[in-house]
């Protein structure tokens, strides 16, 4: 199989998979990592076709919607992968990279590493800040139930990789705990550049929040 029929067959099959997926983390979802991916990539030492497969499969399965399973990602990406008759080093480059991308996974150090790696790894990452960034943040709060904000619960600064992954705080904790800090952990001088506008544009956001939360004009 070719690599464009391979990549029409992947964004195809997540299409459908994500059909009912949060809102944060749907197609739409995938297709913005997928585009930034390919814009990043163009200024990068990286394998084009690992990088889109890795782009569109990253959130095939998320463990936070499966019951905290971190292997059903992987597990599906190599059952669909091994569908299309994908070679086994791409395969295996592919589900390394989903298995080591994730925010949550930093906790535990960077145990796996490539371009491909950093170049999804920022995309999936400048996804999750900017005003996409906020949409998303509170539209996944929303989803948990979650309050947007109290100003009693402070945020969790030295949290634990279980206290990440288990957390009921509000939204706008969110924020600290990770948003405000991806700005700074980009891998990339490309998405180093982008970031910044969107890092700036939280800051921003948060200002006008809390001068209406506390009736300030």
């Amino acid at each position: 199989m070719n690599s464009q029929l391979l990549i029409e067959n992947t964004a195809a099959y997540v299409r459908q998979t994500l059909q009912n997926a949060e809102g944060g983390h749907d197609w739409w979802h995938i297709l913005r990592v997928w585009n930034n991916a390919k814009l990043i990539a163009q200024t990068e030492p990286a394998n084009m076709l690992i990088v889109e497969l890795a782009a569109l499969l990253h959130d095939i399965a998320d463990a936070k919607f499966h019951g905290g399973d971190e292997e059903i990602g992987p597990r599906t990406a190599i059952s669909f992968l091994q569908s299309q008759s994908v070679d086994a080093d791409v395969i295996e480059h592919v589900t390394q990279i989903i298995r080591h991308m994730s925010f949550k996974a930093s906790f535990e150090g960077k145990k796996f590493s490539s371009p491909e790696l950093d170049v999804v790894q920022d995309a999936d990452r400048l996804d999750a800040i900017g005003a996409i960034g906020v949409a998303r943040a509170f539209n996944y709060g929303g989803f948990k139930g979650r309050e947007m904000h109290n100003p009693e619960v402070s945020a969790n600064l030295n949290m634990t990789k279980e206290e990440y992954k288990s957390t009921t705080a509000p939204t706008i904790n969110h924020f600290y705990e990770k948003l405000l800090l991806l700005k700074d952990k980009m891998n990339t001088a490309t998405a180093q550049k982008l970031a910044e506008q969107r890092h700036a544009f939280m800051e921003t956001f948060l200002d006008q929040f809390y001068a209406e939360w506390e009736g300030r004009a």
